[in-house]
């Protein structure tokens, strides 16, 4: 690269302030590539502000003199030095390079520039072009509208929307509501309830899966049986039933056989063909098929009999004699929810056409639930289908047909319970009652036996209030019930806690229950 010639040295003009000209070299960037290296200096010192030395100019030596711009000026040095980077940036075009300004004897080369980064916290202004490394765009700010990644492809810069465009049309997923009606305390409550009642639905599938599970299936050519014990792992009214494993490959389950006794009631035929064919239920037992004579070598009995898929410990009458020994609370409790699995049942058989003619404590079974401790409430098995018959359902409002022996069924239990005054005692004795006097049906009899369980009370109706206000109140008590009871779900499961069945029934209450629904229990327990 040549320099014009530099014999003579630059002075300093008026006010210079003593800075030399490699000194401002020095601070400056190196040219551009793009502009010619010949050419160069003179466009530089022209930008600063020299002038050619008259009496130097006279003899070709090329020398300049520095003038700098006045600082009061409003073109300062920061001016100065934005013109001057304008005139290295490759859009000004070159001025072509006289060929008297510079004697034509060989010149050395200047010492190299040193490698200095201009570092700047503005940018200078520059009415012509603007450099990429000079200038920070100030980027609007989009308003912010959820905690989702941003990727380079998605920072680009757009306008920004004023506030009166902006849009809240987006939703949150898990309530399923947009962001304007997040500021609606009413569409917020709703949402929570959807979702409560969404998950009540869930949690109650998934305990059913657990209770009901592993059921055996019927049985099939190729099984293999085995008697286990010799006696009786119980013993009902009319029937004796004793532990067999069936086995076909590597799977195996336990059963029962379920023996008649010698001297029992011949049973009706079509009870047993509904047995047969009815599909699994928590509280009906279940057939698997029948064992031929002579397949379980050492048996104690003779011919065919039939096999069950649950394996009963003991029947209620014979539970009655241990839990009336309890303290009061807790057996009326536990005679609570015997009832309702038992209405339950019967509810069922109403459905199908059906009626149980007897009801009897001792062919009522009790079996330890699946997946759940041994410890707690037992699983009720209505097992006594040979005095079922066919009872063809009236319209509604009809009398129940279970619901004398329900109501006769509640008095005698209670009646081997000490006397005590809590207020489902009361509740209890009061719909022994209007089972009597009003006879309705298994479906309603569990409404109530579920409303004296786990509300609401007598206390939510009101002694003779006004029908409506009290119904309005139903709507809101069942969806605060519904949280809290999801809530202690949770906490029992952080816990490791394993759910009892009285956890599954009462989730099935809450998840199935309506403000008509429990407007008709309360209605029956308390008119």
């Amino acid at each position: 690269m040549l320099f014009p010639a530099t014999s003579c040295p630059l002075r300093a003009g008026r006010g210079g302030g003593g800075r030399s000209w490699w000194g401002s070299v020095a601070q400056m960037p190196p040219p551009h590539p793009g502009l010619r290296s010949d050419s160069w200096p003179d466009v530089f010192l022209s930008a600063a502000g020299a002038r050619s030395d008259p009496s130097c100019e006279a003899r070709g030596c090329g020398h300049w003199e520095f003038v700098p711009q006045d600082p009061s000026s409003p073109r300062g040095h920061a001016s100065l030095e934005g013109e001057i980077r304008a005139h290295l940036l490759p859009s000004k075009a070159c001025r072509p390079r006289t060929p008297g300004s510079c004697s034509t004897d060989p010149q050395p080369l200047p010492p190299p520039l040193p490698k200095k980064i201009l570092t700047r916290t503005q940018s200078l202004p520059n009415r012509r072009t603007s450099h990429a490394s000079s200038i920070q765009v100030q980027l609007p700010r989009r308003p912010f509208l959820g905690s989702h990644s941003v990727d380079k492809s998605q920072a680009e810069v757009g306008p920004a929307c004023p506030p009166a465009e902006l849009t809240f049309g987006l939703t949150d997923a898990p309530l399923g509501l947009s962001l304007r009606n997040l500021h609606s305390p009413e569409a917020v409550h709703a949402a929570l309830a959807a979702q409560q009642l969404q998950g009540l639905h869930a949690i109650y599938a998934r305990l059913r899966a657990r209770f009901m599970g592993g059921h055996p299936g019927p049985c099939r050519p190729g099984h293999g049986f085995r008697l286990l014990d010799s006696s009786p792992c119980a013993e009902s009214g009319d029937a004796l039933y004793y532990r067999v494993v069936r086995v076909h490959d590597d799977a195996w389950h336990i059963l029962v056989a379920k023996v008649p006794k010698p001297g029992a009631d011949v049973p009706h035929p079509w009870g047993l063909e509904l047995q047969a064919s009815l599909s699994p239920h928590f509280n009906l037992q279940g057939l698997c098929g029948v064992v031929p004579e002579g397949t379980l070598p050492g048996a104690p009995w003779r011919g065919a009999v039939a096999l069950a898929a649950e394996v009963p410990e003991r029947t209620v009458a014979q539970w009655l004699v241990e839990a009336c020994t309890q303290p009061p609370e807790e057996f009326v409790w536990a005679v609570a929810l015997v009832l309702l699995q038992l209405s339950a049942a019967l509810e069922f058989l109403e459905a199908w056409g059906a009626a149980l003619v007897e009801l009897r404590p001792e062919n009522l079974l009790l079996a330890a639930p699946r997946g759940c401790a041994a410890t707690g409430h037992a699983r009720l098995l209505l097992a006594d289908f040979g005095r079922v018959c066919l009872q063809p359902p009236g319209p509604p409002g009809s009398p129940g047909p279970h619901a004398p022996q329900l109501g006769s069924l509640l008095r005698e239990m209670l009646g081997l319970a000490a006397p005590s005054t809590t207020p489902l005692t009361a509740g209890l004795e009061r719909l022994a009652a209007q089972l009597t006097r009003l006879q309705p049906s298994a479906s309603r009899t569990r409404g109530a036996l579920q409303a004296l369980l786990w509300g609401p009370g007598p206390e939510v109706r009101g002694r003779g209030a006004p029908v409506g206000p009290w119904l309005r109140a139903l709507g809101p008590w069942l969806r605060l019930r519904r949280g809290l009871l999801v809530l202690r779900l949770a906490e029992r499961a952080a816990g490791g806690e394993a759910p009892s069945l009285e956890d599954w029934l009462c989730c099935e209450y809450l998840a199935e229950a309506t403000e008509s629904s429990m407007g008709q229990a309360l209605a029956l327990l308390w008119d």
